[in-house]
């Protein structure tokens, strides 16, 4: 019992969202841990270290044609992410390499340090179209180990170079690091940044998403970001009904006046392994409404925990879905948000010269 891995208990462990490391879809043994009476009724809360562990991408730039997504490629520094949100819809990726989606996601993190080379190379291929490019559409590129590898960074001055539209989804105040590369791109309409504020509640932050910055630290890199000159959204994701709906109205307004000029929402999503996972979640820290939570996102479902047409994934059906709908054009329309479309300039793409490289004369 002394080597056991932490990872393989079911318990709260401090700073991780996921309380146990429920086996991927494509396990093929699975194992349970099981009490023989002897532990203490209440046991500490057990600290569970990271692990980056090097991932030698082949490629870099993702490429999609959802009719639900804002964005047709995307790049993707990390798999897994540390910030440990339980209802992360990016979990299940981590099945695919033999690994648990639950505290496996947030504690064992892949980086790519030769990210930076494949979009340099990715951007000067000749048939290469220039579209925006979405960072943060997976896991977090500002999760903690940003700060040591700075591949965002590196991904960042690359673009910049070629002129390369992007834009950001995060969490972390850590983006305030990159502001002046940003604020230069924005100034050639080349960058928007969206923030994810998922709560105003600083408890239920904790434990819906341990490693993030607090919902004022967010508020306060809208701010900043804002008043740097870069478009700057808020994300109210996820709508988790019963739980944080109930902020939606406050969330928006939060957002405005910290200089958000545009928003949006999604409804909770739990696609494979996240529907136990957050099952598990809410029994162990809110029990007493975890069944009535279920209910309301069952009912936004078509009756199961998740379906995932393009049609409905991201807001949802049925009663509470349509009038979570009408309270965000309510509230979008009140707050003066999503005045004016924002489009990102593609006709400033181009391919910087190399260096002993010698430049067309026309």
């Amino acid at each position: 019992m002394a080597n056991e891995d932490p990872r393989n208990s079911t318990r709260i462990h401090k700073g991780r969202g996921a309380a146990s490391n429920l086996a991927g879809r494509f396990a093929v043994q699975v194992s349970a841990r099981e009490s023989d009476g002897w532990q203490s009724e209440e046991e500490p809360l057990e600290r569970l270290l990271t692990e980056a562990i090097e991932e030698k991408a082949k490629t870099i730039i993702s490429s999609n044609r959802s009719p639900d997504l804002p964005f047709s490629q995307s790049v993707n520094p990390y798999r897994g992410c540390e910030h440990g949100c339980i209802y992360c819809y990016a979990r299940p990726a981590h099945a695919y390499m033999d690994l648990s989606p639950g505290l496996d996601f947030e504690s064992r993190i892949f980086f790519k340090p030769n990210a930076p080379e494949l979009l340099e190379l990715a951007l000067r291929k000749s048939g290469y179209r220039c579209t925006p490019i979405a960072m943060g559409t997976n896991t977090d590129p500002y999760q903690p180990l940003e700060k040591e590898k700075c591949i965002t960074r590196e991904l960042l001055e690359v673009m910049q170079r070629f002129n390369q539209p992007v834009t950001i989804v995060t969490k972390s105040q850590l983006i305030l690091r990159d502001l002046p590369i940003l604020a230069e791109m924005a100034q050639d309409r080349l960058a928007q940044v969206a923030i994810s504020v998922t709560t105003l509640d600083n408890d239920l932050k904790r434990k819906l998403e341990p490693r993030t910055a607090g919902p004022s630290a967010r508020l306060r890199t809208i701010e900043h970001l804002s008043r740097a000159g870069i478009p700057t959204a808020v994300m109210a994701a996820p709508m988790i009904p019963a739980l944080n709906d109930c902020e939606l109205e406050a969330i928006l307004k939060a957002a405005k006046v910290a200089g958000a000029e545009y928003a949006a929402y999604i409804l909770l999503r739990l696609p494979h392994e996240v529907a136990p996972l957050f099952r598990q979640w809410l029994s162990t820290h809110y029990p007493e409404r975890a069944a009535h939570v279920m209910s309301l996102v069952q009912q936004s479902r078509g009756g199961r925990d998740y379906r995932s047409d393009f049609a409905q994934r991201q807001s949802g059906t049925g009663v509470f879905a349509q009038l979570l709908r009408q309270r965000f054009r309510v509230a979008v329309n009140k707050l003066g948000l999503n005045l004016r479309e924002l489009k990102l300039d593609c006709t400033r793409f181009h391919t910087p010269a190399q260096a002993g490289e010698q430049q067309s004369l026309f």
